[in-house]
């Protein structure tokens, strides 16, 4: 059953791959989802929010031609616990990415797909029983 507290956040300048993917999100039952349209509006989302984002979901288009590294900016930010980065090509993103820390990944894609979104999901909203979710995520790690 999936934990309908958990806050994702979409990033693409098309409206239609914003709203794809969170229709394809919506089936799969989460609902707690902004879409943001520029990297400004990402930037200022994570930066200013008041509590993480579970799942950010990131064009890595937004960032070309800006000198910013998409990847380094998921990793080392404590308001983001898991990224998918898609479109990776077109950004000129590795196709493989060999250290995955924070939770980081990178799908060639241009829009990912409910199977990818699925797969996903499944890391993203690992079951934690009762109220120990919160306390988990505060000591760093999760408890089965």
């Amino acid at each position: 059953m999936p934990n309908k507290s958990l806050r994702i956040l979409i990033a693409d300048e098309q409206h239609f791959h914003r709203m794809k993917i969170e229709r394809n999100l919506n089936q799969l039952g989460y609902f707690r989802i902004a879409p943001v349209h520029s990297l400004a509006e990402l930037l200022s989302v994570v930066e200013y929010g008041c509590e993480p984002f579970d799942l950010v979901i990131i064009n890595a288009t937004l960032f070309t031609g800006t000198g910013l590294d998409p990847v380094a900016f998921c990793q080392d930010n404590q308001q983001i616990r898991h990224t998918l980065i898609y479109d990776a090509q077109k950004a000129g993103l590795p196709a493989l990415f060999a250290v995955q820390r924070h939770n980081v990944r990178i799908s060639q894609a241009r829009v990912p797909d409910q199977e990818t979104l699925e797969g996903l999901m499944s890391r993203v909203d690992m079951p934690i029983h009762g109220s120990q979710r919160g306390h988990a995520r505060q000591q760093g790690g999760l408890r089965a």
